[in-house]
């Protein structure tokens, strides 16, 4: 297992403390989520070094802030992505990748040129200047130049916030690739729940510079007491295999451990993992199994538990699918008229289109 990234941190301004006790994989990609104000790219900031802090931290058993020393910015081994690219403008590509990476001690290089080319599909960009890529290969360019210094942990301050939706669309299957490939932490600060979806493995859910939670994604995203989506994006994530297709309708099942969902076939091999996201607004629940309907997706579920939700006339129903958990989100009535208790066996009907990969 890696040694992981352990950080106890106290920082204080005028208006302002922050106080966290963190304890995270030493692999995978760690999201950083809650609103404006609450400390996190101030939490960045201090494990870079950029901003003063008292306390404890150590990446990759190696200790870079205690009681008796405080490693300075330039001997962090880390890599700071940022909102804005600020590539060399009068580089190429090639040059703007190569600028950190030569500065790296030969036998620090773990990650080399070729691999970044091929992790973010920067390999036909060699040549081309900074000003004809498009926001999106700019920023790209940004996080394979951070990677080549060959960092111990990356940090990445919402580095698609000033991406336009198409722009962004384009970039996140690279960094999904990315977190794949890694085998150090990455520190993610993002707005977007789609973002977080997506990329985390873990999660951290901060408010008023404390962290309220911290864990994995599927454990944290199903709780009701986090802020971590608004009533209408609440949802689970689902960990599945692409298990198998069907030709003739497009359409491929992914196998979890609970069941199976049928969605429209994605460009991945047979056998590849997915992450679905599934929508409480998109599951609905029946006493019985009904085929004579649109929803293809049909599942043995058992209720949980009823909770409140937002508004008045809503409920939030917590479901177990094997040891999967799912929501759903109906009105009272309903919930009523099911006469929903815990313990009920009962079936959740899915949406395919509400499935995202």
């Amino acid at each position: 297992m890696s040694p992981r990234l352990q950080a106890r941190l106290r920082h204080q301004r005028p208006d302002f403390t922050l106080e966290v006790d963190l304890d995270l994989p030493g692999q995978g990609v760690t999201v950083l989520f809650g609103p404006s104000g609450c400390g996190k790219t101030t939490l960045l900031r201090c494990l870079a070094g950029l901003e003063s802090a008292s306390g404890h931290i150590t990446v990759a058993g190696e200790t870079w802030l205690d009681d008796h020393s405080r490693r300075p910015v330039h001997q962090r081994p880390l890599a700071y992505v940022f909102q804005e690219a600020s590539l060399f403008p009068h580089l190429s590509v090639t040059g703007n990748l190569h600028y950190g990476y030569r500065r790296t001690p030969r036998r620090l290089r773990q990650i080399h040129p070729p691999q970044v080319e091929a992790w973010l599909g920067l390999e036909t960009l060699r040549e081309r200047f900074p000003h004809q890529l498009s926001g999106g290969q700019r920023q790209r360019v940004a996080i394979a130049r951070a990677l080549l210094t060959s960092p111990q942990l990356l940090l990445m301050d919402e580095p698609l916030s000033a991406l336009d939706q198409a722009s962004k669309q384009d970039i996140l299957p690279y960094l999904e690739r990315l977190h794949r490939e890694l085998a150090i932490p990455v520190l993610y600060v993002t707005h977007s729940p789609e973002e977080m979806a997506r990329l985390a493995d873990h999660l951290v859910v901060m408010a008023d510079g404390r962290v309220r939670a911290q864990g994995s994604l599927t454990e944290l995203l199903p709780r009701l007491d986090l802020p971590v989506t608004s009533a209408q994006e609440v949802g689970v994530v689902i960990d599945a295999t692409l298990a198998a297709e069907d030709a003739d309708w497009h359409l491929s099942r992914a196998d979890f451990n609970g069941g199976a969902l049928w969605l429209p076939t994605p460009t991945r091999p047979l056998g590849s993992p997915l992450r679905l996201r599934v929508l409480a607004r998109d599951v609905s629940l029946a006493r019985q199994p009904h085929h004579d309907q649109s929803i293809q997706n049909l599942l043995p579920a058992t209720v949980v538990s009823v909770d409140s939700d937002h508004h008045p006339a809503m409920a939030l129903v917590r479901l177990a699918l094997a040891d999967t958990p799912l929501l759903a989100r109906l009105t009272r009535r309903a919930a009523d008229q099911l006469n929903l208790t815990p313990g009920q066996q009962l079936w959740a009907q899915v949406k395919s289109v509400a499935i995202v990969d």
